[in-house]
C-alpha cells in the first residue's frame, strides 16, 4: 500500500518509517547534546531562549470539521465564513528568566502581515537583538524550528554574527531536531495559556485583541516559567528513554 503525501510524491510504508526513524535519530542526537551539556553546567538548560510564531485568529480558530448541522429533512442551510479572516500573527522568545516579546508582525502602514524571510529578519534586527542586549547575551542559547523564513542563509548568518555558536536551528552550530514541538516551550505551554484567556472578554477589534495578549503575557507568574523550564528536563529524559520516539501525551503539571 502507498500513501500519498501530496500530488507530486508517493512513499511507501518503508519509506515512511525511514523518515520517522530519522527523525527520531535527530531528536536523540539533540537530547544526548543538551543531556551532556547539563551535566557539565547544571543550570545549563535555564540558559535556552526557546522561540516561536503563533497566529491569533481575530473571530477565534474553529476546526470545521467539527462544524455539522444535524436534520432528519435536508435544513436548507449554510454557513457564511471568511476567505482569510483577519488574524495576528505574534512572536515570542521563551527563557527561564522571562519571556521576549511579544512582537506583533505588521507592515510599515501598520497593517497585519504575515512571515516572510525579511520580515523575521527586521523583527531579530529591529527588535530581538536590542531585547536580548538586556541580558547576558554570553549566557543565552537562541532555539528556532525549522520554518523557511528562519533558515534562510541570510537569518542564519545574522544570528550567527549575534550569538556565535549559541545558535540552535537547522543550518546552525547545533541542529534543532524536525518534528519536535513537544520539545518547544511555546507550543506545548505559552500558546495554549494565552489563547485560553484572550478571547474571554470577546475582543472587537484586533488592537483589542493584542492588548490582550500583551497583557496575558505580562501578567503570568513567574513561577510558571520555573515549571516549564523543571518539565522541560523530564521531557529530555522520557524522549532519551523512548529512543527519540514523539511524546504521546502532555507531561505538564502546574
Amino acid at each position: 500500500m502507498y500513501y500519498s503525501i501530496d500530488m507530486n510524491f508517493f512513499y511507501s510504508k518503508d519509506n515512511l518509517v525511514a523518515i520517522q526513524f530519522k527523525y527520531d535519530q535527530a531528536r536523540r542526537r539533540f537530547v544526548e547534546w543538551a543531556r551532556n551539556e547539563i551535566a557539565v553546567v547544571p543550570d545549563f538548560h535555564q540558559r535556552f531562549l526557546f522561540s516561536d510564531e503563533a497566529h491569533f485568529w481575530f473571530n477565534g480558530y474553529v476546526n470545521k470539521q467539527n462544524c455539522r448541522i444535524w436534520s432528519e429533512a435536508n435544513p436548507q442551510v449554510y454557513v457564511e465564513t471568511l476567505l482569510h479572516p483577519e488574524k495576528l500573527t505574534v512572536w515570542c522568545a521563551l527563557w527561564a528568566g522571562g519571556i521576549i516579546g511579544p512582537y506583533s508582525f505588521k507592515s510599515d502602514e501598520g497593517h497585519n502581515v504575515a512571515v516572510n524571510g525579511d520580515r523575521y529578519r527586521a523583527m531579530i534586527t529591529n527588535f530581538f537583538i536590542p531585547e536580548l542586549n538586556n541580558h547576558d547575551v554570553q549566557e543565552l542559547w537562541f532555539q528556532q524550528d525549522d520554518a523557511t523564513c528562519h533558515i534562510a542563509r541570510a537569518t542564519i548568518d545574522l544570528l550567527k554574527d549575534t550569538l556565535g555558536d549559541r545558535l540552535i536551528s537547522r543550518f546552525g552550530p547545533v541542529n534543532w531536531p524536525p518534528r519536535s514541538c513537544d520539545l518547544t516551550p511555546l507550543d506545548y505551554f505559552l500558546w495554549g495559556y494565552v489563547k485560553s484567556l484572550v478571547y474571554a472578554d470577546s475582543p472587537q477589534t484586533l488592537d483589542h485583541l493584542e492588548d490582550n495578549i500583551r497583557r496575558v503575557i505580562a501578567d503570568r507568574r513567574p513561577q510558571m516559567l520555573e515549571k516549564v523550564n523543571e518539565n522541560w528536563t523530564s521531557r529530555l529524559d522520557y524522549i532519551r528513554a523512548s529512543r527519540g520516539s514523539p511524546m504521546p501525551e502532555i507531561i505538564f503539571k502546574m
